[in-house]
Order: structure tokens, then sequence, then C-alpha cells
């Protein structure tokens, strides 16, 4: 080391070693880099462990705003040194690429490079308003469906094919509308009108349902069956950060007892 910094750290007799001016700065030197260091990771490890800082939040528009979004101030009031940027859309977003922390995503899984965690199955039911059926009549089958006006959410994978299941049974029909959105909400508020009959999630349709709003139509058959639940993303690919992880907690606890428009019992 003297060589490479052209200076002497230590001067040596036949009777002694002793440590020169320069050498004893360059140890002092080292415990305060020594120390700074170990102060870092104290740091980082404290950071770690509390959660701190901006978590970015991918969630589903319609979905997250009724029932994700109402229950985001009582995360924040758990965390306060978090905020959150949470980011409604109905697209695929690249939870990766795009930098979200985690997502939450309704259907079949398909990107293995994520951590999945199913927070609870999703069924799509169908409804109509009472006003309707007392017009119109109620379907008794599948098919008779094609004899009524349905109120048809274009995102549908099968659209505009319904897929009906029961149990074992499947159905598949065509159907035929006057109001035809790629928005959930607005088809709901048609539906509640009395305009037609609506396929679409469990979750959308609850609170009208609970309010007698809307009553189920066809109740023994689910529409598009097989297509999964809700499930929690994050990146598998780097680690989770205590902001990540105590959302991860808090969600899970949230759905613990069944979905947020699961019927409560009294």
């Amino acid at each position: 080391m003297e060589a490479r910094l052209g200076v002497r750290l230590i001067e040596r007799t036949t009777r002694q070693v002793r440590i020169t001016q320069v050498g004893t700065q360059l140890v002092d030197r080292l415990h305060h880099a020594l120390a700074t260091i170990a102060e870092a990771q104290q740091e980082a490890t404290q950071g770690a462990a509390e959660p701190r800082g901006i978590l970015r939040l991918a969630l589903p528009a319609a979905m997250g705003r009724l029932w994700i979004g109402p229950m985001l101030p009582d995360f924040l009031k758990a965390n306060p040194q978090v905020s959150v940027v949470a980011d409604y859309s109905d697209r695929f977003v690249d939870i990766i690429a795009e930098g979200y922390d985690a997502a939450i995503r309704i259907g079949e899984l398909s990107d293995n490079r994520l951590i999945a965690r199913k927070l609870s199955e999703h069924h799509r039911i169908l409804c109509a308003s009472p006003e309707y059926l007392a017009a119109h009549g109620a379907p008794g089958t599948p098919e008779e469906l094609s004899d009524h006006n349905c109120l048809r959410l274009s995102g549908l994978a099968s659209f505009p094919e319904w897929r009906l299941y029961k149990g074992n049974l499947r159905r598949k029909v065509i159907t035929q509308g006057s109001l035809t959105s790629n928005d959930g909400e607005s088809l709901l508020a048609a539906a509640r009108a009395g305009l037609g009959i609506l396929g679409a999630g469990e979750w959308l349709m609850s609170r009208d349902l609970e309010a007698g709003r809307l009553v189920r139509v066809l109740p023994d058959w689910l529409l598009d069956g097989e297509e999964g639940g809700v499930y929690l993303m994050r990146p598998s690919a780097r680690f989770s950060p205590a902001t990540t992880l105590a959302f991860k907690d808090w969600i899970e606890s949230r759905f613990a007892g069944g979905p947020p428009w699961s019927p409560r019992q009294p």
C-alpha cells in the first residue's frame, strides 16, 4: 500500500514498529468510512422494515373505483409514511416494465413473471330490474335469452356470445340488444332503468341486488364461469419493499372474510 500511495505509513526500527502521522490519519479516515457504511446499512434495514415511500398501484377501472379506492384511506391511515399513486384502467398493464409495485387483476393469469395471490373467486351473473321482468317475463332457459334485450359488454372475451355454465352443463347464446358498451357502469345504469338483462361481474351489481333494484336472472347459471378470480399481482423479478408487503397484508385482510361486495351476514 505504501508503494501505491507513495507515502510511508509505518516506521520500522530494529526494536519497534510505529505508525506514522500519515498512517494514523489514514486509519482514522477508514474508521470514519466504516462507521458511515454501518450507519447507511442500518438506515437501509430500517427502511426495508418500515413501510415508507411511494406505492404505485394498477387497479381495474370500475371495480377499483367502486371497491378498492374507497378502502385506500384506511390503508394510508395505518401507514402514515406511505404515499399511494393509484392508476385506474382496464387496459393490460405491464407491471414490471411500467414500474408498478402491485396490481389488482380480474380473470385468468398469463404473466408467469409475477407473483400472484388469489384474493377471491370472480363470478359473472345475469341481472335485470323488476320492472323489465314484469314487462317482458324472465327467461327460463339460456336459449330464451335470444328473445330478450341483452345489455352487452363489448370487452367480454366471448362477445357477442354469452357462454353460460351450470355445473357440467354448457350453453352458448348469441345475444342481441339495443345497448353495447365497453363500460360496465353505463350498462348498469341501463339495467337499473329497466332496459334489459345485464351480464357482468357480481361486484358490479351487488349493491343493486342487495337494494332490490336488480334481481338475478337464471340464478343457477354463471356467465363465463371458468375465467378465474381476483388476484393481487406483484413483480417477482425484484425484492418487494416494505410498502408492497404492507399493502399485500392489508388487502388480504380485507378479503379474508370474502370479497367486500359479497353479502354480509347480520
